[in-house]
């Protein structure tokens, strides 16, 4: 998704695997559960590409940390409101200008392998 001239290019962390408390039903509340996370971070590389220095692109191991260290803390109702808490984390980057995250809760229906919340989210949309 381009805007304004803006050039973006993308990383993906892909089957981040994660257990948290999530769930509406008793049962769920009791116990942590397994979801996968995938991320699809949108930002301008270039610079990172021609320099090869570190502090011209998206840091996304620290993402990563702070969406395990939210993730594993975490007690959400809803996988919808935990996927909106990890396009927040990403979006504290200025870099990142478009977060896409996708939220498994495998298990989650009967008959089913698994259950996903896939949301997108711009710097536009975070709170100023």
């Amino acid at each position: 998704m381009q805007s304004n001239g803006d050039h973006l290019d993308k990383i993906h962390i892909r089957d981040l695997l994660q257990r948290c408390v999530i769930g509406i039903y008793d049962e769920e509340r009791r116990d942590k559960q397994d979801v996968v996370i995938n991320i699809t971070l949108h930002a301008d590389l270039r610079k990172a590409g021609q320099t090869d220095d570190i502090d011209d692109t998206v840091d996304y191991k620290a993402i990563k940390k702070n969406v395990v260290a939210m993730v594993d803390g975490s007690s959400f109702l809803l996988v919808e409101r935990l996927a909106e808490r990890i396009a927040e984390i990403c979006l504290k980057d200025a870099r990142v200008r478009q977060a896409n995250v996708r939220v498994a809760k495998p298990g989650a229906l009967r008959f089913a392998r698994t259950v996903e919340v896939d949301i997108t989210r711009t710097q536009e949309d975070m709170p100023k």
